[in-house]
């Protein structure tokens, strides 16, 4: 995938890359063009949130590798991810 994501695109696949789990992804109403993830557990406790600019979510290299960093936090922390890979 080498072609620049839109935004739907990239909530998409945000969305995806953290089962078992939730990721709630939005954009701020200030309008700034970033994408906003919190991954929240199965009782809505938030167990990760991270800030994605403009830049990085619309270039699939750049989105793969925020959320592979999200992911080993959130790992990190002792939650157990499902194995994740970006689509092609």
């Amino acid at each position: 995938m080498n072609a620049p994501l839109r935004f739907n695109e990239a909530l998409l696949i945000a969305g995806r890359a953290f089962h078992p789990f939730q990721c709630v992804a939005w954009a701020p109403q200030e309008g700034n063009g970033e994408l906003s993830l919190t991954v929240v557990d199965r009782t809505s406790n938030r167990i990760g949130r991270k800030q994605i600019p403009l830049s990085a979510y619309s270039d699939p290299r750049q989105l793969a590798a925020m959320l592979e960093q999200a992911r080993a936090e959130i790992s990190g922390e002792g939650y157990s991810l499902e194995p994740w890979t970006m689509p092609a």
